[in-house]
This record gives structure tokens, C-alpha cells and sequence, in this order.
């Protein structure tokens, strides 16, 4: 088994990567599986149903990966490591608490887009993963993005920018429930994904209060 490191996280492939027709066909097996494990739940999903959906017998399925658990890990851990991209893209910049976090929710709106179907796999099936230890490195990745935002928040408060009896670690979880539900950033309603963003930050810094006289 390779394993191989992108980001932050260290990711167990399985088998190793290939390039040309051989790649693209493994791209499509992690893209079909990824949209079975969002529809009926990573657990429920069966190496046969990833196989039949990319018309390939479940036996070829192996020349690509060595489990549905490798598969799974691709999905994840790529998802994982584009978000801690953003956040550590965001601190690096050495902006104010306000401008970081705005950086953040921006920058990680269209990562979140085109990761629905992990998002959806952390949804529904997170008491399965936390308690795997391949999957370890999704609780540690959690806890850093938390890290991140608690900090930020209380840096703001350090300096007056954010209110003094804001509870960070409550805030954190609140926004974090709004902007890591899969269905917000579906493109519906008229809204687009740049528009739900800018709306997060609406709320987040200026509330829905109209200005005094």
C-alpha cells in the first residue's frame, strides 16, 4: 500500500496512481462512488454498486483501488486537505481577525461546493469514520479548522474588534453547522454560492439589525 501526502493530511491510496486512460477511469470511479455514498451512505454501498456504476466488473475495480475503504480515504482526505489549504491560505495572509475569517469563508465556499459528496459522507456517516483509525486524521483535521476560527475570534476580542462576551467555541460550531451543510450550497433558489457567502459574512459581522436613528 503507497501512501502519499497532499496538504495537510497523509492519505493511504492503496495502489498507485496512473496517468492517461487509466487515471481518467480511476477519476470516474471515485466521482460515481462519491455520488453513491452521498445518496445511500458510504456503510450501506457496496464495491459491486461502485463497480456496476462505472460499468466495469467489481474484479477490475481493484486495478484501481484495493478497498471501498481507499476509495472513501480519496474522497475524504482530498477534501480535507483543500480546506486546511484555504484556512492556513487565510492566516498566512496576516489580516485582522474580520479579514481572515472573511477570507476563509470565501475562499472555502466553492472548495465546499465541489466537495458535496464528502460533506455529505461526514453527515451521515461521521460515527463510522470517527471511530475508525484510518480515518483518524478527520478529527485532527477538525479540530485544527476549529483551532483556527476559536483563535480568530478571540484575537478579535483581544483587540475590541468582536464583542467581549462572545463565546468563540460556541460561535465556531453555529457558523460552522451553516456552512457545512451540503444542501447550502447547492446553487437553488436564484442564489448563487458567491451570494450565500457574502450573506454568512452579512450576518456574521453586521447581524440583521437595522443602524439606529
Amino acid at each position: 500500500m503507497n501512501t502519499t501526502r497532499q496538504g495537510g493530511v497523509s492519505r493511504q491510496s492503496g495502489v498507485s496512481r496512473q496517468g492517461g486512460a487509466a487515471g481518467s477511469r480511476r477519476a470516474d470511479v471515485v466521482r460515481l462512488a462519491g455520488e453513491l455514498f452521498a445518496k445511500k451512505g458510504y456503510r450501506a454501498t457496496t464495491v459491486r454498486e461502485i463497480a456496476d456504476a462505472a460499468g466495469i466488473l467489481s474484479g477490475s475495480l481493484y486495478h484501481h483501488f484495493d478497498s471501498k475503504e481507499s476509495i472513501g480515504d480519496e474522497i475524504l482526505s482530498s477534501f480535507i486537505n483543500d480546506v486546511l489549504a484555504d484556512y492556513q491560505a487565510a492566516v498566512s495572509s496576516a489580516g485582522s481577525p474580520p479579514d481572515v475569517l472573511a477570507q476563509i469563508v470565501r475562499s472555502t465556499s466553492d472548495t465546499l461546493s465541489r466537495h458535496r459528496a464528502a460533506l455529505a459522507m461526514l453527515q451521515n456517516d461521521w460515527s463510522y469514520f470517527s471511530t475508525q483509525p484510518r480515518f483518524g486524521y478527520l478529527r485532527r483535521a477538525l479540530g485544527e479548522i476549529e483551532r483556527t476560527w476559536v483563535t480568530q475570534l478571540e484575537l478579535g476580542q483581544k483587540s475590541g474588534l468582536f464583542r467581549a462576551d462572545l463565546d468563540p467555541r460556541l460561535t465556531y460550531r453555529l457558523l460552522r453547522d451553516v456552512l457545512w451543510i451540503p444542501a447550502q450550497w447547492r446553487v437553488a433558489g436564484g442564489y448563487t454560492i458567491d451570494q450565500v457567502a457574502e450573506a454568512l459574512l452579512a450576518l456574521l459581522f453586521n447581524g440583521i439589525r437595522a443602524p439606529g436613528p
